[in-house]
């Protein structure tokens, strides 16, 4: 009695029934996801390298310009310590800064370019010089 009703053919076939649907379904949300991902990373790259070759093929232009404001954006990082990813020995913290310097040009049209740490500490607001760059890329700026 007590195999007949774990090996009916109702019961039974019902629960194998769900377990193929299941893992059907994990299966295919697992692809799903995997594809997404992946999908992700080549539009980044792609994108990353379009603009690079864009760069590349530009110009390097030298224009007369003045520093019309610099900005900074700070993210941080909240790592745990000793590679435990649970945090159960803490958290260090780290940050990072991005640099950014809007040039307005004699036509009156402005740039915003990122330029490094040094960089951004030389330069000041209404400063006047010659800016080079090379499509989105900031190359020098030398005061007049």
């Amino acid at each position: 009695m007590k195999n007949k009703l774990v090996s009916g053919p109702g019961l039974r076939g019902g629960r194998q029934k769900w377990g193929i649907l299941m893992f059907s379904m994990f299966g295919s949300f697992f692809v799903i996801v995997f594809a997404l991902v992946i999908g992700g990373f080549l539009v980044t790259i792609v994108g990353v390298l379009s603009s690079w070759h864009k760069n590349n093929n530009s110009p390097r232009l030298t224009v007369t310009a003045f520093i019309v404001a610099k900005r900074t954006n700070v993210t941080q990082h909240r790592h745990a310590n000793t590679g435990d990813v649970t945090g159960a020995h803490g958290y260090h913290t780290t940050s990072s800064t991005t640099y950014y310097v809007t040039f307005q040009v004699e036509s009156g049209d402005r740039m915003e370019f990122t330029v490094d740490g040094s960089e951004y500490g030389m330069l000041a607001e209404g400063d006047r010089g010659k800016l080079s760059f090379q499509g989105t890329r900031y190359l020098s700026f030398e005061r007049c």
